[in-house]
């Protein structure tokens, strides 16, 4: 009885105390209730007069892009898919159509990128093999920056440019007017962070933009089966894992 006594007396005889534990669990209360979940800062959704898809331009901060691959006008063959949970936003692209192994232009479609700090980019893209059981079929897409100042492709002391493209020397493997094919290596199949090109001989993909503006970054059917989820351009000081961080918000969209 003696130590109850005590204890309400504590509190009766120093009131603030009581009012600073209960201003302490209001405002905890209220610092939980504000938190905003990851996937709601990923959102980058166009203002409301940006209504055709055929007009974003995704905007270039602090050297980053990052862009979900879905956002673009796409030929019917490429379909909008959501199996698993290895993809982010609405889904994954894939191709359905039949394959263009040799020439580019087949299903093609392009992003409207919007570049404030020039210099040199690396491109890498997050994709998946959709179509059978072997990591080194139904593995590619063709890209072109065709407007860039440069884009080539880099292992070590090795750099290589697209065929067609007035540049030597060329990666062996496809390529043809300034496309590259760019591919996914290895034998798993699930959803990779992957942007090579050169066949045996992996080299990483490059793009030099050498002033402001908006360049457009153009793709095209080349494996059906392949599916692409977001990809991204980063320079210095973005190291790649910095540059793929699944937490790390999408490049902001405005339109023409």
């Amino acid at each position: 009885m003696i130590a109850t006594h005590t204890h309400r007396n504590s509190f009766a005889r120093f009131p603030f105390l009581t009012l600073f534990a209960m201003v302490m669990a209001v405002a905890s209360c209220s610092q939980e209730s504000t938190e905003t979940p990851v996937q709601d800062e990923q959102s980058a959704d166009p203002p409301a007069e940006c209504t055709n898809v055929a007009d974003y331009i995704f905007s270039e901060k602090d050297g980053l892009v990052k862009v979900q691959f879905e956002e673009a006008i796409f030929d019917a063959l490429w379909k909008l898919n959501g199996d698993g949970d290895e993809f982010s936003g609405k889904g994954y692209m894939v191709w359905t159509g039949s394959q263009s192994l040799s020439t580019p232009g087949q299903g093609a479609t392009s992003f409207k990128i919007k570049i404030e700090n020039a210099g040199v980019y690396q491109f890498l893209w997050k994709s998946a093999v959709k179509m059978g059981d072997n990591g080194t079929d139904h593995n590619d897409t063709w890209l072109r920056f065709a407007d860039a100042a440069d884009f080539y492709a880099q292992k070590g002391e090795s750099i290589v440019y697209p065929k067609d493209s007035g540049k030597t020397p060329n990666p062996e493997g496809a390529s043809k007017d300034g496309w590259f094919k760019i591919y996914r290596s290895g034998n798993d199949l699930d959803f990779k962070w992957q942007a090579s090109t050169f066949d045996n001989n992996a080299h990483d993909v490059f793009v030099t933009f050498d002033e402001p503006g908006i360049y457009i970054m153009e793709i095209s059917a080349r494996s059906a089966g392949h599916g692409i989820d977001q990809f991204v351009l980063f320079k210095e000081p973005y190291t790649k894992n910095e540059a793929i961080d699944e937490a790390r918000p999408f490049s902001a969209i405005s339109c023409d």
